[in-house]
């Protein structure tokens, strides 16, 4: 899987040794209630849909952005699920890396489910009880894989976001890297509790 220029400078500077890595993951669900999970092209193994966070990115932000990357799916992270840290990992090419992963519910509010940037094999949608035995899906609190409604005893939870993150995903033109050093306003969201 394709790594980003500062990971790239990063593992130049420490080799192959273990690196902390700020990741963000979404939860997507179908009608059904089902996740999305794709099958990795780097290991072949399941996994939510996710990855690192680049630098001056928030959590959410990168959620977005790598579920766009990874299934084609413009989604708009609407409440904070878990902030877990997963077991350290040697991947094929010898790297030891540590994530930190902020993972968030989403919705789905555009784009096409499809294989955009080469690092998903297959995309499905899994039943809670029907997941795959994967060790990347393991991996996650199991908490994240339930109901989709929030119950009385969850607490809510804020977090960055602007909806100028998807402005380019909803209008079809690719995020590109414009250099601008202005930084957008952030407003909190808060996640609340829904009554049924």
């Amino acid at each position: 899987m394709p790594i980003s220029d500062y990971l790239a400078g990063l593992r130049v500077k420490v080799g192959h040794d273990l690196v902390m890595l700020p990741c963000a993951a979404g939860i997507v669900r179908d009608d059904a209630g089902r996740i999305l999970l794709q099958r990795r092209s780097d290991n072949g193994l399941w996994s939510v849909p996710g990855g690192d966070l680049d630098p001056g990115e928030q959590p959410a932000q990168a959620c977005a952005r790598e579920v766009f990357e990874e299934t084609g799916l413009v989604v708009r992270p609407v409440r904070l699920l878990s902030v877990e840290t997963h077991p350290i990992t040697t991947y094929p090419n010898g790297d030891v890396a540590q994530a930190v992963v902020t993972v968030f519910e989403c919705t789905v509010v555009g784009g096409e489910l499809g294989c955009l940037d080469g690092e998903s094999l297959e995309l499905r949608f899994f039943s809670p009880e029907d997941l795959p035995r994967s060790s990347f899906v393991q991996r996650f609190l199991p908490a994240v894989f339930g109901p989709a409604v929030l119950d009385s005893e969850q607490v809510a939870a804020a977090f960055a976001w602007e909806d100028a993150w998807n402005g380019q995903r909803l209008a079809g033109v690719e995020r590109r890297d414009d250099g601008s050093q202005q930084v957008p306003e952030r407003r909190p969201v808060v996640a609340r509790e829904v009554a049924q």
